[in-house]
């Protein structure tokens, strides 16, 4: 063999010798982050994760951001077809429990349970389950938006805190009539809206033994007596409820934007998004809760960051869920993003809002933040509970039928129930 051949052979062994050599925690793992964003939530944990990257060379996150519906709609599809990403930011935390990787392992479980405690139920399925499966990039609380600026050009006195649901509905009417505006009061078209309501109007949702045999109580009527009633009378727009079909999601707050309606009832997570897009066009206000006759609830709620037991990387997701919930980054994102910290010890420190924060947005979150404190315990029980999606559906579906006419409300109650038992058989 001449010389040029013994040294390229020699050359080429080398090279696959040295590849051998390599451990394999030294090859490039590339995962994926399904994300929706409210505003920014989606751009900030991209940025978060570029460290993380720097940090970690051999860990590459992409992050695909899509449409909340993809999220809600199609999401578990996806997972039923072997089509998961490696995490996402979810809402149907307890419903895709089936699917989550346990990082107990992967973490340090005893920081996550310390910290999270309130919310890791939330993503669980029964007191048997201890699994962590993820951690709230967003914690929510339902409440109404008022267009502060129109009750101010029409001299209409704003109903103060323990104010009813009643009581806003009438200073609303009087809104809309001396202002000429399209709609006093715009609802979400979600029954996870409708539910806050309606466990102010006594709604228990669960008998004694935790399950969902007698939804349809006089609560749940009271509401959805009145959603009807004041779709009938004008106040709320036949653009949301009655404008989609099936449990289809609709969000109002392009109504709100665009001065078309004095009242979003939506939640926590439009703030950042009232503030960029109103900007000084007008004035608005998160006024404390409306009541009924069973207190003034909220719904509870959030988006968590969840890992998928499919992932072929579970220790390097591990990883990623472990820095994204560590408290300086999970602190700088809930700043960056405008939140309510759903973790314990950065809520006891507080949080510092960027400089260019409103001072009405700052209110907001104080408002909400307080709220948070008289939601309901059937409130909190709905919201861990696996198969609430199925109580939401049934409730904006049947609902929305009573109100353009399909369905009489008695009609629409029996069906409410029928399609929760069925869910629950599942």
């Amino acid at each position: 063999m001449s010389t040029k051949r013994t040294l390229l052979a020699a050359f080429t062994f080398g090279v696959a010798a040295a590849a051998l050599a390599v451990p394999a925690s030294a090859q490039t793992v590339n995962l994926r982050y399904l994300c929706y964003a409210d505003a920014n939530e989606c751009d900030v944990a991209r940025d978060l994760l570029d460290r993380f990257e720097r940090a970690n060379p051999t860990i590459k996150v992409t992050v695909d951001k899509v449409g909340f519906a993809v999220i809600r709609e199609q999401l578990e599809t996806r997972l039923q077809g072997g089509e998961a990403p490696d995490m996402a930011r979810v809402t149907n935390l307890g419903g895709l429990n089936r699917y989550y990787l346990d990082l107990t392992p992967h973490v340090n479980a005893k920081y996550w349970e310390d910290n999270f405690s309130t919310t890791l139920p939330w993503m669980r399925v029964g007191a048997a389950d201890k699994g962590i499966y993820g951690f709230l990039t967003q914690l929510t609380v339902t409440g109404p938006y008022v267009n502060k600026t129109m009750f101010d050009q029409t001299g209409v006195k704003m109903p103060a805190a323990g104010a009813t649901w009643d009581d806003w509905a009438k200073a609303l009417r009087e809104v809309q009539t001396k202002g000429k505006i399209y709609s006093a009061m715009a609802l979400d078209r979600t029954g996870h809206r409708f539910a806050g309501m309606a466990i102010s109007m006594g709604a228990k949702y669960f008998d004694a033994q935790g399950n969902p045999s007698a939804v349809v109580d006089d609560g749940f009527k009271a509401t959805a007596e009145r959603i009807v009633q004041w779709h009938k009378d004008g106040l709320m727009p036949p653009d949301i409820w009655p404008g989609a079909a099936g449990a289809k999601w609709k969000n109002a707050g392009d109504m709100f934007i665009n001065g078309d309606t004095a009242m979003h009832i939506a939640g926590s997570w439009m703030i950042q998004k009232f503030q960029s897009d109103i900007g000084d066009k007008f004035e608005w206000i998160v006024p404390a809760q409306p009541c009924g006759p069973a207190g003034c609830s909220a719904m509870p709620g959030g988006a968590a960051m969840v890992a998928f037991k499919a992932t072929k990387h579970p220790a390097e997701v591990g990883k990623v869920m472990e820095f994204m919930a560590s408290e300086p980054i999970l602190k700088e994102y809930y700043e960056r993003t405008v939140q309510i910290p759903a973790h314990k010890g950065i809520a006891a420190k507080g949080l510092t809002y960027p400089k260019d924060v409103a001072p009405q947005t700052v209110a907001a979150l104080k408002q909400f933040t307080e709220d948070f404190g008289k939601i309901s315990p059937v409130a909190h029980q709905l919201q861990a509970y696996q198969r609430n999606v199925a109580i939401f559906n049934a409730t904006v579906n049947y609902v929305a039928q009573s109100i353009t006419g399909t369905l009489t409300l008695p009609q629409a109650y029996a069906k409410v129930q029928e399609e929760i038992d069925n869910a629950v058989k599942r």
